[in-house]
């Protein structure tokens, strides 16, 4: 099979190189899945350039999150049979096969195409833990979002919006406003030419948002605590800005709020029952209507590379799709 590989550490488009590799064989409680799509996710950036908590032996695939059809079963799997099509996450499925522990794989829904279907998992199920794990979002509460029209940001405002909240926004510029706003997000903030944290408290009369879902870090997280709402809770996603804040515990006292870190991985490894129900609500919402990934690109097999690298340079709007079959 032909599997894209990071030969050394750097920028994503000077470091990924096609190869020919031997198909993969399932093991115990594994499934062989020939890939349809990957959704390039920022951790694929960290892992090209050897800055991603995990570090898989040089060369390596990176692609955590896919859509495709069992084709094998290794011994004991019972979630699946051959012929489903499955959604799922794992490191290294930027390849024609891939093999994943049974439990990493769920049902594709049936109302999302394989583009679509691809980018559900890693962003959705990020947005869900966050919203509704840690922050324990509320009906009729204010939730701000930072990159709201990127991947995981999106997918925060729908599911916020799906869960009865007042959705405000916040873009990196005037073209990716729509975006956000057809996501679901009531007030749209365009970070270049607004002030994030005077538009804030207009909008709240002063109070502040009650959740801030956070995939940027640096100045977003501070932006974030000065228009935080008494007893509200910031939720700590990623650092897609480049910059790992300090948490100043000294103004989250007087201020009276929360920084909730989610590592959505730990949940697949510690709780995988809780992923399991995520799914099936996130599906039922993409049933209803509710939810459905915004994809912005659809890009070939052969382009992985530049796909990968648009992301790191910032330059993608809602979610990033490689076309593998």
């Amino acid at each position: 099979m032909r599997a894209w590989q990071v030969v050394r550490y750097g920028e994503p488009a000077e470091v990924l190189a096609i190869a020919d590799v031997p198909d993969p064989t399932p093991g115990p409680g594994q499934v062989l899945v020939r890939v349809r799509a990957v959704a390039v996710n920022f951790p694929d950036v960290l892992l090209a350039r050897g800055e991603y908590q995990v570090r898989p032996t040089l060369p390596f695939s990176p692609g955590i999150e896919l859509c495709g059809e069992v084709v094998g079963l290794g011994d004991g799997v019972t979630r699946v049979s051959v012929g489903d099509r499955v959604v799922g996450s794992r490191i290294g499925v930027l390849s024609e096969l891939a093999v994943l522990d049974e439990r990493e794989v769920f049902p594709a829904p049936a109302a999302l195409d394989d583009i679509e279907a691809a980018a559900l998992t890693i962003g959705y199920q990020t947005a869900w833990f966050g919203l509704h794990r840690r922050a324990a979002l509320q009906p009729g509460e204010i939730l701000l979002v930072h990159a709201a029209a990127g991947g995981v940001g999106s997918a925060a405002v729908q599911l916020g919006a799906a869960a009865g909240a007042r959705v405000i926004g916040v873009v990196g510029n005037a073209s990716k406003a729509e975006v956000a706003r057809k996501a679901g997000a009531d007030v749209v903030i365009d970070r270049s030419a607004q002030d994030v944290v005077a538009v804030v408290k207009a909008e709240t009369g002063g109070a502040g948002a009650d959740v801030v879902f956070d995939p940027v870090g640096g100045t977003a997280f501070e932006q974030s605590t000065k228009c935080i709402a008494f007893e509200g809770r910031i939720v700590v996603v990623g650092f897609a800005g480049g910059t790992i804040q300090a948490v100043n515990a000294g103004h989250a006292l007087v201020k009276n709020y929360g920084v909730l870190g989610l590592h959505w991985a730990l949940y697949a490894q510690r709780r995988p029952e809780l992923v399991d129900a995520a799914h099936v609500e996130l599906t039922r919402l993409v049933d209803a209507g509710r939810v459905r990934p915004v994809v912005g690109e659809v890009v070939a097999f052969e382009d992985a590379p530049a796909a990968v690298q648009k992301l790191a340079d910032g330059a993608t709007t809602g979610r990033l799709v490689v076309r593998v079959s």
